[in-house]
């Protein structure tokens, strides 16, 4: 790697303006910190490991939901999902009730003691988990940590002031029903989509993730090994969002990866914090131009299909970066340029405010012409996810890839999550390995020389990759037309 050359890309824009924030320079590698979870903290467990992770009688079904009469609201509102869901296992869900704010020391108190508590016999415990409620009722880390031995998912709605909606719950259950018995007219397609704004971010995206993985994707569906009709790029139009409404309009239930810098803060941060919940997250396709959430929350688009958004905050935004005390201490030791932390700064939630699920996918799910779940990213997104950890020049486009394939062979949202979380795993392991070999060398007197640039690279993917999360029911599937 030249120490000029920048490692790491982000797909953060000011406002609705695709302005990139900079990437990092070779030299900023080594002050990566040290991951703070144990060994083994995160290492994944299966409870049904000899049956199919996609039969539902198999793997069980349950809810996570906040205590209190949100809590109950929400329970209230997806009666039918949940009576869809007890149906098609036999057995009845499993409701788990949680408190609010847990941090990671909670989140994993809470899967060893009560997800994993020994009165409950295996085969009982449910391996797909959807989570109800804000990320302030059910936490980020929360899901976080279930979704490493779980098929995680979370819904939450709410109105443009910030309450809760009840009725978009309701739509959403009703809309995974009717896709159960509704069969589409035609096989799913896997659909690309690239805003080509002419940055460097989404340029490199276009380069080391969509074509790889469009190019690939036909050499499966060619030998019947990715179960589409055909490999579809979507018209990239700067002038509106219409084009690509229209390209998602009347397409059979799909797999669609999608390539677009999110919107983050506007200069002088946003207005007001309601301001920012509806317009953060959403996909500047141009100057001035973005899909937001009020251009998909009526009519088709991507109705019953399975969307990958590679975005900025595009799932929603957290009360803190993991990249921040990092990057401010870059911008301290002049390795970062301040205006750019400043931007990150402005993106998150300002102090009494709460992190928030964005806008956009809420509407998209909400929206009973829709897709059935999103998969997409809740802090920075950096170009860090297919790139080679080793050779930053490299592809590694098949970790998306696989979420991708997964999602049109027929599996189920969450077995296609965690198909990129096993990428997320073996970074950690990786990343945790090399600080171990470290102290073993230290404790034994040995010299032991430190890759920097490496291990900082895996500390990127790794927290690259642990910001994607499913939002959406995760026992839902593509329909099958047959």
């Amino acid at each position: 790697m030249q120490g000029a050359t920048p490692v790491v890309l982000p797909l953060l824009s000011r406002g609705d303006e695709p302005v990139l924030v900079r990437g990092l320079p070779s030299a900023a590698l080594g002050r990566a910190p040290k991951p703070v979870s144990a060994r083994r903290a995160e290492a994944a467990r299966w409870d049904a490991p000899d049956s199919d992770p996609n039969d539902l009688p198999a793997q069980r079904w349950g809810i996570v939901a906040p205590v209190g009469e949100s809590g109950d609201a929400a329970l209230r509102a997806l009666i039918p999902l949940v009576q869809l869901r007890e149906k098609e296992q036999g057995a009845p869900a499993k409701i788990y009730r949680v408190g609010a704010g847990m941090d990671v020391r909670a989140a994993l108190a809470f899967r060893d003691d009560v997800y994993r508590s020994e009165d409950v016999p295996e085969h009982e415990r449910p391996r797909y988990l959807l989570m109800v409620g804000s990320p302030s009722e059910c936490s980020l880390e929360l899901q976080q940590v279930l979704a490493q031995g779980a098929f995680t998912g979370r819904l939450h709605f709410d109105t443009s002031e910030g309450k809760p909606d009840w009725g978009a719950y309701e739509r959403y259950s009703n809309k995974v029903i009717e896709w159960t018995s509704r069969k589409p007219e035609a096989p799913p397609q896997a659909l690309f989509y690239v805003a080509r704004d002419g940055s460097a971010a989404t340029n490199l995206a276009a380069e080391r993730l969509v074509s790889p993985c469009a190019k690939k994707a036909e050499e499966l569906r060619a030998a019947g090994q990715l179960k589409v009709g055909q490999i579809t790029h979507l018209r990239y139009s700067a002038t509106g969002s219409s084009a690509l409404v229209e390209g998602l309009k009347s397409v059979a239930p799909s797999v669609f990866l999608s390539v677009a810098h999110g919107a983050g803060a506007p200069e002088g941060g946003w207005a007001t914090s309601a301001d920012q919940r509806n317009k953060q997250g959403a996909l500047v396709l141009g100057p001035n131009v973005t899909l937001s959430a009020d251009d998909v929350r009526a009519g088709a688009f991507l109705a019953g299909g399975i969307w990958f958004s590679l975005a900025c905050y595009g799932a929603g935004t957290p009360s803190s970066s993991v990249y921040h005390p990092w990057l401010s201490r870059l911008a301290t030791e002049g390795l970062y340029p301040a205006d750019d932390l400043d931007r990150l700064v402005r993106a998150l939630p300002q102090a009494g405010e709460a992190p928030f699920i964005a806008a956009l996918p809420q509407a998209v799910l909400s929206n009973p012409e829709g897709p059935l779940a999103m998969i997409g990213h809740m802090d920075l997104a950096w170009a860090a996810s297919f790139s080679d950890e080793n050779h930053y020049d490299k592809s590694r486009a098949s970790r998306i890839l696989s979420t991708l394939r997964a999602v049109g062979n027929g599996s189920r949202a969450g077995v296609a999550l965690d198909a990129l979380m096993r990428s997320y795993r073996e970074a950690n392991d990786t990343l945790l390995a090399d600080y171990q070999a470290e102290e073993d060398a230290r404790d034994r007197a040995e010299p032991h020389e430190v890759d920097i640039e490496r291990r900082a690279s895996l500390w990127m993917l790794r927290n690259d990759l642990r910001g994607y999360v499913l939002l959406g029911d995760p026992a839902v599937r593509l329909p099958s037309p047959t």
